[in-house]
């Protein structure tokens, strides 16, 4: 009897160790089982600069920040006098080569044409009258009468007097013909020129009204109402909340398995416990400051980090710029 209760004394004994040991068995593996990384990104978007081409005031702002807007609608108004007075400078100098264009086109007045033709025919007659006068001299030369500078001074009077008469002729073909076609061909190019210049300026006009590039939400606006801005200078921007992405900074040793393409499950914390599935579409090392430093011990090395960027596979509602986005991966 004794012998038996010392048995079972001993197997019971014997039972609770082999309980201990797989107890503390399983311990140990659950212990020794390595703690998913958590690689957390964050979430980005396209977002658009809204600038002016040139310096002024600003005006007016039609949006506010966090509302939606439309691509092509008008988002804040630019006031630049100096514009406005570019602009009646260019129209004025148009006006003046239109006008001169049309006197090329036109050709001379009827009161020139006239003017140029009664010149001509005073012309005509001096002439007439200095032939007469030096035929005459050079009779009375021939018979020995005058000397030969008489002569010679009423032949000079009539080229000269012939000669006239040529000019005034010509003056008055010019008017009749009008400008020469360079001279017209000349004052269309200035016209052309000045319409030119007009475009220019107005087309900067059209720059004082800021047009939003592409749909999305104002996120900020940067000037009030009154602000100076210079050219370029940023007035707002414009997120485009349909256009989401996922970006993280990954050691190297943790991309096994991630290439592009890879279809890897998120979770955002601000959206709860969900996870969400998103592909990879791009990956790119990073500069050496994004490198992990080793202490080259038992054969360690400098990690590169890399950009990785994924993309949701569905739409994902509430889902904000700038939240964070976690991936767990098992460690290597």
């Amino acid at each position: 009897m004794e012998t038996r209760k010392n048995r079972n004394n001993l197997l019971a004994g014997l039972a609770g160790l082999l309980g201990v040991i797989v107890i503390v068995s399983l311990i140990g593996l659950y212990a020794a089982k390595p703690e998913p990384l958590i690689i957390q990104g964050e979430v980005e978007a396209k977002e658009y600069r809204v600038s002016g081409k040139i310096p002024g005031r600003i005006s007016e702002i039609l949006a506010e920040e966090g509302s939606s807007v439309e691509k092509g609608d008008t988002l804040a108004l630019i006031f630049s006098p100096e514009l406005n007075a570019k602009l009646d400078q260019a129209k004025a100098a148009r006006d003046a080569a239109q006008a001169q264009n049309r006197k090329a086109i036109k050709g001379a007045r009827p009161e020139q044409i006239m003017g140029a033709f009664e010149l001509w025919q005073k012309a005509e007659v001096g002439a007439d009258i200095a032939s007469k006068s030096y035929e005459r001299v050079q009779r009375l030369f021939d018979k020995g009468v005058i000397p030969a500078q008489k002569r010679d001074e009423a032949e000079a009077q009539h080229r000269a007097a012939v000669a006239t008469a040529k000019a005034a002729k010509s003056q008055y073909e010019m008017a009749m013909n009008g400008a020469e076609k360079e001279d017209r061909e000349a004052a269309l190019a200035l016209v052309s020129r000045a319409n030119g210049a007009v475009r220019e300026v107005e087309s900067y006009l059209d720059e004082t009204c800021l047009i939003a590039p592409a749909s999305g939400e104002v996120s900020e606006i940067f000037p009030e109402e009154g602000d100076l801005v210079g050219t370029g200078a940023p007035v707002m921007s414009i997120t485009d909340l349909s256009n989401m992405w996922f970006t993280f900074s990954v050691r190297e040793d943790l991309l096994r398995g991630m290439t592009t393409g890879t279809v890897v499950k998120v979770r955002i914390p601000a959206l709860g416990e969900e996870e969400f599935e998103a592909k990879v579409t791009y990956m790119k090392a990073m500069a050496s400051y994004a490198t992990w430093r080793s202490t080259k011990v038992s054969g360690g090395f400098d990690a590169k980090s890399f950009e990785v960027k994924a993309v949701p596979l569905n739409a994902i509602k509430g889902m904000r710029p700038g939240m964070s986005v976690i991936i767990k991966t098992e460690a290597n």
